[in-house]
């Protein structure tokens, strides 16, 4: 039996760190691996032969040599999940749904996949095995008891591109004691927490340590839920770094009650834990009460984190913004603290309710949640609850404003200086050699510290620990952490002010570079202007070489300089072409994740695309739409309308017509502005189209 398992792609998100990863860190794609698959494989038959594909390290086949595929998922994977479910299953494989979203929601998967395995895999999967084998699967597997973690194997390490990630991923325990009432590690995994042995944890270490891995992390939701094994665990941990040289540098998350318990502090210490992601949420007792966060509460907050820096322990912290007390006043509020604790990974949200928590229960009885699709990510400038204390639209604004705030180069040494005051010496180690940390040393000067002026190397340089060598690692590590995470901010969240004048000029400069393929109808060009500019670029006939030579300097020039998209849209190729097309797609990796390739079906094996760099469309998006209709039937080369697809409107529109948008309650009215691209000799170089409501369709071809 031949079992392909698939960790779908992620959104691009702060904690994606592709500026760091691409741009820093020698070799790397991603910052931990699937380590659910890696499981799920160690329960299969030994005669299965199972294959594991992380999308975000590595391209998916389009045509596996496997009798089952499963795809798992988080909730801000569904929509890809969705279209790989989709996909292999309409090619004729029994597909399999899991992850965590399929164990919290199995109802959206029944139109979706062959079974759906929700809950922990280690009963039921084997189950699933067995009834696959006798051919007698059932729809659903779902498992409603309680699992010993003690009967959880050795994941399958092996099987994961390990060197691919800034950290392996293994886990001690699953549950925690707590409340929070937004949270749905409760609903998915109980309140009792439950725990691996000890000795199966030093077979996951040393089989970790074979592949060569230094850095891991502990997965847990709260790796000290329960308090008394976390102790026994941490010594067990220390015994066997002194064992091995500490050889592995550790980091993970637990609950704030850790600062109260010092000779736990002294433990994480002690088994070479570097950092610890804490979730703060918010510092107003009032919030903390209200989402039932009460272990935040033992003391001052800001005395417990300064007190974990003292052991030498980083601190990494969730913060959420729109509980039923917060008021404009809050964003001033989580500033201050943010700063003063030092926090350089501040991963800042906007309170989400998701299915089947307390907190979902509650608002949808309310009357507060919206109609929002996909609110499973809390990092971006929306979310399904509606505010009680403060404007929806104003909420929004002051998220991002914070976020701007907080990205400043001021603001950044700001953090670092705060944090050194406290931070006691590391005993984190990276992993990397010697030659490899002077190597990311250089990579961040070069690439992140000079391009930003004069005023950054200041900053960079009036926060560097000149007096305190051992803690020079840190410093480097948060101006990396920040700028990756400015990077994004600058590419995604800020206002894009961009002229229609210039986007038309560089969508301009594209069609002057083709023209003798758009006067043939071998391409067509269509753009449409906005907030988010969009270029869509269609291959109709075969091409030369020159066409991708002249093509790919002006669609990067036109992805490069505005906050735009592409789309190329392949339905004639031969071979070759391989080797022009392939050059193009290396020009614009760098903004792979703004690209989406669509290849007709007949041709996608002679065009190989890395679907872990580009979006690489699978499936019709967004539903039927008279775009559908137009794209069956395109009108006469070379003219081509845009119209709109329901997955290309803009996320953050920051103009006033469109400020709407971001409402729970908007209107699908908002204009837009349709650019239709002909060559020279059939008329006007460049038309823009008037601007139409979203509701009038009847217009728009």
């Amino acid at each position: 039996m031949r079992l392909l398992l698939i960790n779908p792609r992620f959104p691009e998100s702060f904690w994606s760190s592709k500026w760091a990863l691409s741009e820093i860190l020698p070799g790397k794609r991603a910052v931990s691996p699937p380590l659910g698959l890696a499981t799920l494989a160690a329960l299969c038959p030994p005669h299965w032969r199972v294959e594991i594909v992380d999308e975000n390290v590595e391209p998916i086949p389009l045509e596996p040599q496997a009798d089952i595929v499963g795809i798992c998922g988080m909730g801000v994977q569904f929509p890809r999940q969705k279209e790989l479910l989709e996909y292999y299953r309409k090619r004729g494989h029994y597909v399999l749904a899991g992850g965590s979203y399929a164990s919290l929601c199995p109802e959206q998967y029944e139109s979706l996949a062959d079974t759906v395995v929700a809950g922990e895999a280690e009963y039921i999967f084997k189950q699933f095995c067995e009834d696959f084998e006798r051919g007698e699967a059932k729809p659903l597997n779902h498992e409603t008891g309680t699992v010993a973690l003690t009967d959880s194997p050795t994941p399958r390490f092996d099987l994961l591109k390990i060197d691919r990630y800034s950290y392996a991923a293994l886990q001690f325990s699953r549950g925690c004691p707590f409340r929070c009432e937004f949270c749905d590690i409760i609903v998915m995994f109980g309140r009792k927490p439950r725990v691996k042995s000890l000795e199966q944890v030093g077979r996951e270490l040393d089989e970790l340590r074979r592949l060569n891995a230094r850095s891991a992390f502990f997965v847990d939701d709260n790796l000290i839920g329960n308090l008394p094994a976390a102790k026994k665990l941490l010594q067990f941990l220390k015994e066997y770094q002194e064992k091995h040289q500490y050889w592995f540098s550790f980091g993970t998350e637990a609950s704030l009650n850790m600062a109260q318990h010092r000779d736990l502090l002294e433990l994480f210490r002690r088994a070479n834990f570097g950092w610890v992601f804490i979730g703060i949420e918010s510092t107003d007792p009032d919030s903390l009460k209200e989402t039932l966060k009460t272990q935040n509460l033992h003391e001052d907050i800001l005395t417990s984190i300064r007190r974990i820096y003292s052991y030498g322990i980083e601190v990494l912290a969730g913060f959420i913004i729109g509980f039923d007390h917060d008021t404009l006043d809050t964003f001033e509020q989580q500033y201050q603290f943010i700063t003063d604790a030092g926090i350089q990974s501040a991963m800042i949200g906007l309170l989400t309710a998701m299915p089947k928590t307390p907190l979902y229960d509650r608002l949808k009885q309310d009357g507060r949640l919206s109609t929002l699709e996909n609110a499973n990510d809390n990092t971006r400038p929306s979310t399904n609850v509606i505010p009680k204390l403060m404007p929806y639209n104003a909420m929004v604004d002051g998220y991002l404003a914070l976020y701007r705030r907080l990205l400043q180069d001021r603001e950044i040494a700001l953090r670092i200086t705060n944090k050194l005051r406290h931070l006691a010496t590391p005993t984190y180690r990276s992993g990397y050699s010697a030659r490899q940390a002077a190597g990311i040393l250089w990579r961040l000067i070069w690439k992140g510290i000079l391009p930003g002026g004069p005023r950054r190397v200041w900053h960079f340089v009036r926060a560097f620990p000149i007096l305190r060598p051992s803690v020079a690692p840190t410093v480097v590590s948060d101006w990396i952490v920040a700028l990756s995470m400015r990077e994004f901010a600058e590419r995604r969240l800020a206002p894009h002010t961009t002229q229609a004048a210039m986007v038309e000029g560089h969508a301009e400069s594209v069609r002057a570079a083709i023209e003798p393929y758009l006067t043939e109808g071998k391409v067509m060009l269509s753009l449409r202007s906005g907030d988010a500019p969009h270029l869509s670029v269609r291959v109709c006939a075969l091409l030369d070489a020159a066409f991708f030579r002249r093509a790919a300097p002006r669609l990067e020039d036109f992805l490069e300089h505005q906050h735009a998209s592409v789309t190329l849209r392949i339905d004639a190729f031969e071979v070759r072409e391989l080797r022009p097309f392939q050059k193009l797609l290396r020009r614009l990796s760098r903004y792979g994740d703004r690209v989406s390739i669509v290849i007709d079906e007949r041709l996608r094996p002679l065009v190989p695309v890395d679907s872990s760099v580009f979006d690489v469309v699978l499936a019709e998006r967004g539903g039927p739409s008279r775009r559908d209709a137009a794209e069956k039937h395109p009108p006469p080369a070379p003219e081509l309308r845009f119209d709109r697809a329901s997955h290309l409107r803009p996320l953050l529109q920051p103009s006033l017509p469109a400020r709407a948008a971001r409402s729970p309650a908007a209107s699908s009215d908002a204009p837009i502005s349709v650019v239709v691209l002909r060559p020279r000799g059939a008329g006007a170089p460049l038309t823009s189209g008037v601007e139409r409501p979203l509701s009038d369709r009847s217009n728009v071809s």
